[in-house]
């Protein structure tokens, strides 16, 4: 199974042999793990890769239940799904990404964006949905209550347990992936920097024993993550498609605003109320001032960085259109990246009427009638007064 087009060949073990064939050398290694399956003497050995280890069952109303709880044997198991990751990655990569990248004709750097958007565009839409779907299953979204209640939560079920240990699979796969793309020297700072906090932050809530907060902000993320990346996408294919950004950028603030109230109502209230307090390895029980207050502080920390980031990008598009604004005609559709249809008519009118081309005519002839269709475009698709809009385009007749 190749991934790849194979243009030239690379001497065996060489950077680029690995860089071209590193998803078949790893499709390689996982079904070794498979058939390794099959046998009596590595069965025991194979499956710790596999399937999610340190399984109990307890009695419930509905009777038997199956739950997990986290162990060092979960590095094997995370190992394993970073492999597959690294195949899907391709997988997406070669037969869809690579195949809209050919169509497009994109730059080199839109190149680079377009594949990062594509390739977290598809995790977070699964993992949002797995998210969403994890949490009407265990009714965390109609009992709230239940995300702080009967706190440490050591026990979780398969589908909770699998959906951590993918997580971090995930944003582990990311690092060697950084290598793989051939990710430009000054792009890795930035990924490397949102790698590492997802990395901490869901490690956090697993290992803390915070998984049913965990699950409702990272839904939230990811929903939030979904739409930025999905106009990114768009950008890319049409430049005009830029009022997506504004849509995100309000479920940007909603989401800074829902975290930031739910961990402190969760972590600060109801932690903090909870007859469960101290310090205790053996039952999981992490509930102390100081661990607490740890925590609300590295969530507050990063969702004000988050939204410092934000407010100077959007200070920067302002000064930016402020800027622009007196060097261009007013925009067509009053968005910020002007219209399609009057701004058409507009450019085709000015290049025959304008005053590069005058010269062309004789003296005393003006092209009044394409002026004339510009203004009455204008006021029929501006919401500018009228005397503004004839004062600006006469002079530009004249």
């Amino acid at each position: 199974m190749a991934f790849r087009r194979r243009n030239k060949s690379y001497p065996f073990f060489s950077q680029e042999f690995l860089i071209q064939n590193h998803a078949d050398i790893v499709l390689t290694l996982v079904i070794f793990i498979l058939i390794a399956l099959m046998f009596e003497a590595t069965a025991k050995t194979a499956i710790l890769f596999i399937q999610p280890q340190y399984n109990v069952t307890t009695l419930s109303p509905e009777g038997e239940v199956t739950v997990y709880h986290y162990g060092w044997k979960d590095g094997a198991t995370v190992l394993f799904y970073l492999c597959i990751v690294i195949i899907l990655h391709a997988v997406v990569q070669e037969y869809l990404l690579d195949k809209v990248n050919r169509r497009l004709h994109l730059s080199k750097s839109k190149n680079t964006k377009f594949n990062e958007s594509g390739q977290l565009c598809v995790f977070h839409l699964v993992s949002s949905v797995w998210s969403l779907y994890i949490l009407l299953t265990e009714g965390y979204l109609l009992h709230p209550s239940s995300l702080w209640e009967n706190y440490p939560h050591i026990h979780l079920r398969f589908q909770v347990k699998f959906f951590y240990l993918t997580q971090l699979a995930y944003w582990l796969h990311a690092l060697p992936e950084l290598y793989f793309q051939k990710v430009r020297k000054e792009e890795i700072p930035r990924q490397l920097q949102y790698i590492g906090l997802y990395l901490l932050h869901i490690a956090a809530a697993y290992l803390l024993n915070l998984s049913r907060v965990g699950l409702v902000l990272l839904f939230l993320q990811y929903l939030s993550e979904l739409g930025f990346h999905i106009a990114r996408l768009f950008y890319f294919t049409d430049e005009n498609h830029q009022k997506m950004f504004d849509l995100w950028a309000v479920s940007f603030v909603f989401t800074r605003m829902a975290t930031l109230t739910l961990m402190f109502l969760a972590v600060g209230f109801g932690l903090a109320r909870s007859e469960n307090q101290g310090l205790d390895w053996d039952s999981g029980n992490f509930n102390t001032v100081l661990i607490r207050m740890t925590v609300l502080l590295l969530v507050c920390l990063t969702q004000s960085w988050l939204l410092w980031k934000f407010i100077r990008f959007q200070l920067r598009r302002w000064r930016e259109f402020r800027h622009e604004q007196p060097l261009r005609p007013p925009p067509m559709d009053g968005g910020w990246g002007g219209g399609s249809e009057g701004s058409n008519v507009l450019r085709t009118s000015r290049d025959a009427c304008c005053c590069c081309c005058a010269p062309r005519l004789r003296d005393g002839q003006r092209a009044k009638a394409p002026g004339r269709l510009i203004l009455s475009v204008l006021l029929k698709r501006s919401a500018r007064p009228r005397r503004t809009i004839e004062n600006y385009y006469c002079r530009k007749i004249k």
